[in-house]
């Protein structure tokens, strides 16, 4: 093998929630608008969009539990609670009866968007990579291996322990199930791809000094502080 000209930083190691086991990440595909409630507060109609992703890249996310730098080039810093999965066997033209086979696990995350440069990407038609994409956008709590994937959960996202986001996993316009089915149709997914289930309404800004909060019922909470 010929010596790299390049090193790139090592990649990360994600808490999981059993003892001694860490996760590597693939690469980060988010769903965009599936949750009826927030597709509407966004100025959207969730009866007659299909379900579209974008990516962020690996490098962008960071663990529970980090006090993080205000990111740059925004005025209007927004949190987006989220459930992640993580998938654990790759494949493609996968079935929605068979989908749940190949998840690993799942967390708590926080889907952090420069919300004033989205609406400038949207306005403009171009892509939204800057404002998603940017360094520590992804805050990601403990995977935990095999918990029930189930709409009876509530997700809830506090600001400084205000509450903002509070919504059922069953909100969501397509389940996990079908989220990896639509995936697979459009890409091979591979192990340590972390798929972002979209967010309820109530998205709002956080401010420098403010800690954030993800719950999901039965999933270790996410937290970040913006310094």
């Amino acid at each position: 093998m010929p010596q790299l000209a390049v090193q790139p930083p090592a990649a990360p190691v994600f808490a999981t929630d059993q003892p001694g086991t860490g996760v590597r990440l693939h690469r980060v595909l988010c769903v965009g608008r599936n949750y009826a409630d927030h597709a509407r507060e966004m100025g959207n109609d969730p009866d007659r969009e299909p379900p579209f992703f974008f990516l962020k890249p690996a490098s962008a996310v960071v663990s529970s539990g980090k006090t993080i730098p205000y990111p740059p080039a925004t005025q209007d810093l927004h949190h987006e609670a989220e459930l992640a999965v993580l998938i654990g066997t790759g494949g493609a033209d996968i079935s929605p009866d068979d989908a749940l086979t190949h998840v690993w696990g799942q967390a708590a995350a926080n889907d952090l968007t420069r919300r004033d440069l989205q609406a400038q990407a949207k306005q403009m038609r171009r892509p939204w990579d800057m404002a998603k994409g940017f360094d520590n956008s992804a805050v990601l709590g403990t995977v935990h291996k095999g918990a029930a994937l189930d709409g009876d959960r509530f997700i809830r996202c506090r600001v400084d322990g205000a509450l903002r986001q509070d919504a059922p996993l069953s909100a969501m316009i397509w389940p996990v199930e079908e989220i990896i089915a639509h995936l697979s149709r459009l890409l091979t997914l591979q192990p340590g791809d972390l798929i972002l289930t979209g967010t309820p309404a109530g998205v709002g800004p956080i401010a420098r000094g403010e800690t954030c909060t993800v719950e999901i019922d039965g999933l270790e909470a996410t937290t970040v502080t913006l310094d």
